[in-house]
């Protein structure tokens, strides 16, 4: 018998590849989205699987007549920052009370549970690089509060229901992850630049471009997100998922520009409120716990994902 695997937030970018992997397992797949940034489409290949059911729901605000889990991955949230203000409300109530209504089921079920909580509740961090211990530099009230601060929250859930009930629980922090998949439309630097580029478009940096960030593929991070949960010995912990590999904005803006094959001219727009200045991963603890590390190259994972937007335009 199959053992049955939640994934909510499974239409989006990520739940999506991470609902192909554990299918490609044998596992039998439940994923859940409410479809308000994920897509039919990510998940129309599996639709016709007898191990893969789709349930349209709101973890918040609907009924999930879920009876048995043996795994859980929490996935749901709006993820990117255009999306998360845009719903702000609903990143807060998913990342609190869907959090909350996961971990009973988890309880419930006895299944191993694991939240996908973000690199967002680092803030603007003054530690480099992030460790898993650092607690961060975080606005509680702001623009971005919704999402980083709901993050924070479901972490301290975990920690509850891990310690007061029990629960096999587990927390991953996500640090930038792109590739197929990820909506030309969500904001965020990687698919904004090779979008703008291939439609012979300036190249937006925000502000001066010498913040960093760090760019892991997504094949590379479903494989972590698998692992964390289905290594022994993970209760109870945290690890960072992400590509240690640092660029600065505008070295990344220029390299997409050079392979998406056009001499992009780059312009530069205000920087936004509480928006970092730096991020990178230390996954010391990952590479030693879990047997991950990233593989994919950032100039392979480009030419994939720079490949996939001009197909998307043919």
């Amino acid at each position: 018998m199959a053992k049955i695997v939640v994934v909510t937030g499974g239409a989006g970018f990520i739940g999506s590849h991470l609902c192909d992997l554990l299918i490609g397992k044998g596992f039998k797949v439940v994923c859940i989205d409410n479809l308000i940034t994920g897509s039919k489409k990510n998940i129309s290949h599996l639709q016709k699987n007898e191990n893969f059911e789709f349930l349209q729901k709101d973890v918040v605000k609907d009924s999930l007549g879920i009876k048995k889990a043996d795994y859980i991955f929490h996935l749901a949230s709006p993820a990117s920052p255009i999306d998360y203000q845009m719903y702000s409300e609903e990143t807060a109530l998913t990342n609190s009370l869907g959090t909350i209504k996961m971990l009973e089921l988890a309880k419930k079920t006895s299944a191993k549970f694991l939240l996908a909580s973000t690199s967002e509740v680092y803030g603007d961090p003054k530690e480099h690089p992030q460790k898993e211990t650092y607690w961060g530099n975080v606005n509680s009230f702001g623009p971005r509060s919704c999402y980083d601060e709901a993050k924070r929250f479901a972490e301290t859930m975990t920690y509850l229901y891990i310690h007061k009930y029990g629960v096999d629980g587990r927390v991953i922090r996500i640090f930038n992850t792109y590739g197929p998949k990820m909506r030309k439309d969500d904001g965020r630097a990687v698919s904004n630049f090779i979008n703008q580029a291939i439609s012979g478009k300036p190249l937006t940096v925000n502000g001066d471009g010498n913040q960093t960030r760090s760019f892991c593929y997504v094949s590379d991070m479903v494989a972590g997100i698998e692992k964390a949960l289905m290594t022994k010995g993970t209760k109870g912990e945290i690890f960072n998922l992400g590509n240690p590999e640092e660029y600065k904005i505008i070295d990344l803006a220029e390299k997409i520009g050079k392979m998406a094959g056009l001499k992009s001219k780059i312009v530069f727009g205000p920087y936004p409120q509480d928006d970092p200045r730096q991020r990178k991963p230390d996954i010391t603890k990952a590479k030693k716990l879990l047997d991950w590390e990233p593989k994919i190259s950032v100039d392979e994972g480009l030419r994939e994902t720079i490949k996939y937007y001009k197909n998307l335009k043919e």
